[in-house]
């Protein structure tokens, strides 16, 4: 069955609901990349008239990739809660996008709702919402996870610590460890991104930060992101593991050319499971996604990039993670060409992530052959901010200087937090007060040579 609809003398017709997603997406230059996207702005909004028509119970029947063909489409469907979606059974996608905004679609109601969402629901509908309606959509969305720190509560801005080094360096990667804590960074994570992805080196960090956080006492978790299957040989040695780290996509194909399927993650989330590190709860999973990545490993079936990227959350979603972060502008300019479209990808995955029950976190970010400047970011951070995001980056300077990529720096984090009057988690918080870094969550104190966090700040590898 196709779709069509008439706008002047002009007759619009999409032949599946593949392509009618596809035309209905904001601009983009992967789309483009992939032959999928609108030739004109005008199909675009023909695209989007014949959308707002579909009822929400045909994306349970009319499957963009078959289930017999991927296990990601089998856990969509298999794991559907049909009693949680029965409220909207009854909608259009366009109804849907006004029942979302209304005053009575509140926090608990959406909590409700979300095992009753498909990726393919949410996909559609956010290609009907204005930047407004995403902002506003995800800041009624509230989902709370916890390890040692609890992250997503009312009022709270996370931040994960990235003190990435080129040569996984332990001294430079204490000394930013500790530069970042003193900016009050750290209460998401924090996370390294090794150089050099291998059982030894995972160790050696693991051990660094361990150390770090037993000496100071500090309510925060670390992660190496490695390879889930590297971490699973670190917890199998013994290594102090907090969280497991894995790259996610939203097909099988594109998940197999990362090295992994949903077997694996399970496994590993066992395993982490059983280290019980957690103290305040045992969320223990960090996935990372990314508009573009079904795309690049040629594995998008010929599908837009924001219906994988979303699928990507509902493989995300069992293992009832910690943390979720989609790294928007890191895949390059191929996938989302400038900071228009950077901003856009970020306030949609933000909220869709959001919508299907996950802790959202946004790497604020861009690579240097972008057209996108620092600007963007700016006003990316603000708006995410606006729109209660879980966690943000923070990194030195807001320059990885092993990832070569452009981000949010410790004093971003603390610009939002100011301007929006936001504190870290609880947890943190109170530990933020008590080494003299912070007073009521938001207010940098003084630091001398005598802080006890530079005092003794040698730290063994």
């Amino acid at each position: 069955m196709s779709f069509a609809t008439t706008i002047g003398r002009t007759r619009h017709t999409f032949a599946t609901l593949a392509e009618l997603l596809a035309k209905a997406t904001p601009h983009r230059s992967g789309d483009v990349l992939a032959g999928v996207a609108a030739a004109s702005a005008e199909e675009r909004i023909a695209a989007q008239l014949c959308l707002a028509d579909v009822p929400l119970a045909r994306f349970l029947e009319d499957l963009l990739i078959p289930y017999e063909a991927d296990e990601v489409t089998r856990l969509i469907i298999d794991s559907h809660d049909r009693a949680a979606f029965a409220p909207i059974a009854g909608l259009t996608v366009g109804q849907f996008r006004d029942w979302l905004l209304r005053y009575e679609t509140d926090s608990t109601v959406l909590t409700a709702l979300a095992p009753g969402l498909t990726p393919e629901m949410v996909a559609a509908v956010s290609k009907l919402m204005g930047n407004q309606d995403l902002i506003l959509v995800a800041k009624k969305c509230r989902v709370v996870t916890a390890f040692r720190s609890t992250i997503g509560l009312p009022g709270r801005l996370a931040v994960r610590l990235q003190p990435n080094h080129p040569t996984d360096d332990p001294q430079g990667i204490a000394a930013s460890i500790l530069d970042g804590l003193l900016y009050g960074c750290g209460d998401a994570v924090i996370g390294i991104n090794p150089a050099t992805d291998s059982v030894p080196a995972m160790e050696t960090l693991l051990r660094l930060i361990d150390e770090l956080v037993h000496r100071y006492e500090i309510p925060t978790q670390s992660c190496i992101l490695a390879h889930v299957t590297t971490a699973l040989q670190a917890m199998q040695r013994g290594a102090p593991v907090d969280l497991v780290f894995q790259s996610i996509t939203g097909t099988e194909a594109a998940n197999k050319s990362f090295g992994i399927n949903l077997a694996l993650l399970a496994e590993a989330h066992a395993a982490a499971l059983s280290l019980k590190r957690g103290t305040v709860g045992d969320n223990c999973m960090y996935f990372e996604t990314g508009q573009g990545s079904c795309l690049s490993a040629g594995a998008h079936h010929g599908l837009d990039q924001q219906t994988c990227e979303v699928r990507a959350y509902a493989v995300a979603r069992p293992f009832k993670p910690l943390l979720v972060n989609t790294v928007v502008g890191f895949i390059g300019p191929e996938y989302l060409y400038d900071g228009k479209q950077i901003i856009r990808a970020g306030l949609e995955d933000h909220c869709c992530g959001k919508l299907l029950g996950l802790p959202m976190g946004v790497d604020v970010c861009y690579t240097n052959h972008a057209e996108a400047d620092q600007d963007d970011m700016d006003n990316l951070l603000t708006l995410l901010g606006v729109a209660g995001c879980n966690f943000i980056m923070g990194i030195p300077g807001a320059d990885d200087i092993m990832l070569g990529y452009q981000s949010t720096s410790f004093h971003d984090s603390h610009y939002l937090r100011q301007v929006l009057g936001l504190k870290p988690a609880p947890e943190f918080e109170q530990w933020l007060e008590k080494m003299r870094i912070a007073s009521d969550g938001r207010r940098l104190l003084p630091v001398t040579g005598q802080h006890a966090l530079l005092a003794s700040a040698k730290i063994s590898a």
